[in-house]
C-alpha cells in the first residue's frame, strides 16, 4: 500500500538562491580559467564569494531548515544514514538529512577557502595572465604565492567533493527511490502525512539586507586593491 504523500515548502528561494547561483558560478569560473578570460573569473569569484558570505549568514539566522543547527547532526548520526543507504524508504527530511548535511558544511567550507584564496593570488604561480586579486600587494610575495598555490589544489579538493555530491544525488533516487533534485528546483517536496509539518521560512527583508551586506562587503574588499 502506497503511503500517502503532500506537498510541502521545505527550501525557501534563497537557500535555491545560493544552491544554483553557485553552480553556475563554479561552472564559469572554472571555464573562463580554461580559456583564459580572466575578468569574467574573477566577476564569478566574487559573485561566489558574496553569494557563500550571504549562506553564511542565512544558516545562521535564517529559515528554520536553512541554519546550521537544523542540519549539523552528529557523526554518529551521518554513519547511520550512510548504513542505510541502500534501504529504499520515504523521504521524511524537511532539511539536509545527516549526511548530507555535512557534506554542504564541507562544500561551503572549500567555495569559501577557493573566493578568499583568490582574493590574493598573482600570476608568479601557474598563471598566465597580468591581472592579480585585488589583496594580492597587500601581503607578502611569498604569501602571495602560497595562496595562489592553495587557489590551484581547492578546485581539485571541489571538484571531487561536487563530483561525490552528484553521485550521492543519483544513488539517493534510484537506490531510495528519493528524488533530491526536484525540491531544490521548485522548493516543494511531497512527505508522508505523519512527516508534513512545513518549517519556518526566514523574512525576505532579512535576505535581501543580509545579500546586501554580503555584497557590499566584497565590493569593498575588491576596492582595497583595485578590482582584478
Amino acid at each position: 500500500m502506497t503511503q500517502q504523500t503532500v506537498p510541502v515548502k521545505v527550501w525557501d528561494g534563497w537557500v535555491r538562491l545560493f544552491h544554483w547561483g553557485a553552480v553556475a558560478c563554479l561552472v564559469v569560473s572554472y571555464l573562463s580559467a580554461r580559456l583564459d578570460v580572466w575578468r569574467v573569473h574573477y566577476v564569478s569569484g566574487y559573485t561566489m564569494l558574496t553569494l557563500v558570505l550571504f549562506r553564511i549568514g542565512w544558516g545562521l539566522v535564517g529559515s528554520e531548515n536553512a541554519r546550521f543547527t537544523a542540519f549539523i547532526r552528529s557523526p554518529l548520526a551521518a554513519l547511520r544514514e550512510l548504513a542505510r543507504f541502500g534501504r529504499r524508504g520515504p523521504d521524511l527530511e524537511t532539511t539536509h538529512n545527516p549526511a548530507g548535511g555535512w557534506m554542504v558544511v564541507l562544500l561551503l567550507a572549500l567555495l569559501l577557502g577557493q573566493a578568499v584564496t583568490g582574493l590574493f593570488t598573482n600570476h608568479d604561480v601557474g598563471f598566465t595572465y597580468s591581472q592579480h586579486g585585488p589583496l594580492a600587494n597587500w601581503v607578502s610575495e611569498a604569501t602571495s604565492e602560497r595562496m595562489s598555490g592553495l587557489h590551484l589544489r581547492i578546485i581539485d579538493l571541489l571538484l571531487i567533493a561536487v563530483a561525490v555530491h552528484v553521485l550521492a544525488v543519483v544513488a539517493y533516487r534510484l537506490l531510495k527511490g528519493q528524488d533530491l533534485v526536484r525540491p531544490m528546483v521548485t522548493g516543494v517536496k511531497r512527505l508522508p502525512d505523519s512527516a508534513a509539518r512545513a518549517p519556518r521560512h526566514g523574512p525576505a527583508v532579512l535576505a535581501v539586507a543580509l545579500l546586501a551586506v554580503a555584497a557590499v562587503a566584497v565590493w569593498t574588499v575588491t576596492r582595497l586593491g583595485g578590482a582584478g
